[in-house]
């Protein structure tokens, strides 16, 4: 996206101006690094293979915040062999089922793996192990556990396709699911939430990871099917069977009506783990742990938001708008929060459902409502109102007082009111070309706040 671009998104959501300065500075802290060398690199790369988790985790406690660094990289790395299409399938089996061994091994790194910052990860991981080794053992136990677990799923999953809801349930269960498990064991071991969450919320943590983990498929869609040597297939054919011959054919413009079908299908399935979610972070008593949690899932709902009926799934990877995800990572801080922005993400893509066209729009609309009753019950039962209300009326407030703003430039540019004299500047000082270049400028600026004042929602 060019300059321009990125300053009209700004003209048009000028709510959005304070978020992204915030999440400016939040970067700008997440990048400071450790002294020591091993734990540098961790939070280097882990700053380097995911900016907006990265700040996320480094508003948790020290001692959860370097585990879960830890877990992150371990879990990336890992990733890395099963996504690396170039890898000899045997050495690739192999190292799938070892890699929870090779963690406790100072000096274990991965030679021709990866590309980009990844590649450096794995051939650096020493630094990784290094630090795994200096946490607690109950927290080794459970990254080796973890990592195990889905070592062993990733393996399964590599000579088999994707075929029915169920093997995509279980694959997901794998690469995401056993995440959120793990992450639960972590929060209870750093005693920041209930013993329960080591024990007692695999069903519910599970949930959360598979409703994060549907939603990146859904939307690397384009990103998986041309990877080479050889495409990534993750959406099951259960589902893109009843579209289409073979699951690249939606990358053809002339099958769009089918692809937008099929997407929407995906994204309905995915929405049924969203209530199981809210449960989840309802039970969370930890203002950071809290944070930490919600901010991925709000993203997902709202990315599911963005690509529901949404062609362009099919030409490129459709992002949140980085305003919008400033909002999102700077302003969710409490539940009340989170519950909006569920209710208000489940309207949007309730809005945009066609009954007229979509064979699943029963189910959609169903599954909206069923997040919508799900926020309307949690807020009664928590007795705390007004949760569900809109952020419409802190934006409105802000476009007007641009507006007003832009006013009075228009004032100071033809020199109404006697503005320039009040400011002492003579009323026919300064020159002519500059005047009408401001009076050009002021005009656009009326003219563009306006429309988005009293047209847009």
């Amino acid at each position: 996206m060019g300059k321009a671009s990125k300053v009209m998104e700004l003209f048009l959501h000028p709510e959005e101006i304070v978020p992204l300065g915030r999440m400016y500075l939040a970067a700008k802290k997440a990048k400071r690094l450790p002294s020591s060398p091993t734990w540098a690199f961790c939070y280097d790369m882990l700053n380097r293979v995911s900016r907006s988790f990265a700040i996320v985790i480094q508003q948790l406690p020290e001692e959860l915040r370097n585990a879960v660094c830890v877990f992150y990289l371990v879990l990336r790395g890992l990733d890395t062999v099963e996504d690396d299409m170039a890898l000899n399938t045997k050495k690739k089996l192999r190292m799938l089922e070892t890699f929870c061994d090779d963690i406790y091994k100072r000096d274990f790194i991965v030679k021709d793996c990866g590309e980009g910052n990844y590649k450096r990860l794995m051939m650096e991981f020493n630094n990784v192990t290094e630090a795994f080794l200096s946490l607690g053992k109950v927290h080794q136990d459970v990254i080796y556990d973890i990592t195990k677990r889905m070592g062993l799923g990733m393996k399964e999953f590599i000579p088999k396709e994707v075929e029915t809801v169920e093997d995509y349930n279980l694959y997901c269960h794998y690469v995401a699911g056993l995440v959120g498990i793990g992450l639960s064991k972590l929060f209870a071991a750093c005693k920041l939430e209930s013993a329960k969450f080591a024990t007692k919320m695999d069903a519910l943590s599970n949930d959360m990871g598979l409703f994060l983990q549907k939603t990146n498929i859904i939307r690397d869609y384009l990103e998986d099917i041309e990877e080479l040597p050889a495409p990534r297939m993750f959406w099951p054919k259960e589902i893109w069977g009843l579209y289409a011959e073979e699951l690249d054919e939606f990358k053809d413009p002339e099958n769009r009506e089918e692809a937008v079908m099929c997407l929407n299908h995906m994204i309905t399935n995915a929405l049924g783990h969203a209530t199981k979610s809210l449960d989840y972070m309802n039970e969370l008593e930890h203002k950071w742990v809290f944070r930490f949690c919600a901010i991925p899932q709000v993203m997902a709902i709202a990315t599911l938001a963005t690509c529901y009926n949404n062609g362009k799934v099919f030409e490129g990877v459709v992002k949140i708008r980085r305003g919008k995800t400033a909002k999102i990572v700077t302003e969710l801080n409490s539940y009340e929060d989170l519950v909006s922005a569920f209710y208000n993400y489940a309207g949007d893509i309730a809005a945009a459902v066609e009954p007229a066209v979509d064979p699943n729009a029963k189910d959609t609309l169903q599954a909206c409502k069923d997040v919508q009753d799900k926020c309307v019950k949690m807020v009664k039962g928590a007795n705390k109102s007004g949760a569900l209300s809109s952020s419409n009326q802190s934006s409105f407030t802000s476009k007007l007082l641009l507006f007003m703003l832009s006013l009075g430039y228009a004032s100071y540019a033809f020199s109404l009111g006697g503005v320039r004299e009040s400011l002492g500047v003579s009323a026919d000082a300064g020159d002519s070309t500059i005047d009408f270049i401001q009076k050009i400028i002021a005009v656009l600026c009326v003219i563009g706040l306006s429309i988005i004042l009293f047209l847009q929602d």
